[in-house]
Parts: C-alpha cells; structure tokens; sequence
C-alpha cells in the first residue's frame, strides 16, 4: 500500500507545481492547484476553473469600433 500512495504523491506532484505556476501567472492564488488531489475530477475541476473564470490579471482590450 505504501508504495502505491508514494506513487500517487510523486505524479501529484509533478501536476501541481506546473499547474501552481499557471494559477499564479493567470493571478489567482497557486494553493487552486490543489485540487489536482480530489480523486476523478480534480483536473476537471481545475480545467472548468481556466477555462471560464476571468483571470484577475487579464488586461481589458476591448476596443470600440
């Protein structure tokens, strides 16, 4: 058992610390990125997030015609 869950941290790690520095450089908080640990849905979850939220630091370039 103990090695499966080590493998289980190891891959959860290597998700989170790329993710975290997306979360940050998109301007929301990197501890988001732990959502990568809620087992079936966790990278979902964090995909929908991206995908539809509007990121903080995101410049307005609405230009009027």
């Amino acid at each position: 058992m103990l090695p499966e869950l080590a493998h289980v941290v190891i891959v959860g790690l290597l998700i989170v610390l790329p993710v975290g520095l997306i979360y940050r450089k998109a301007g929301f908080h990197p501890a988001w990125a732990s959502l990568v640990f809620l087992p079936g849905f966790g990278l979902l979850l964090i995909f929908l997030q991206l995908a539809f939220v509007p990121w903080p630091n995101q410049q307005d370039n609405k230009t009027d015609l």
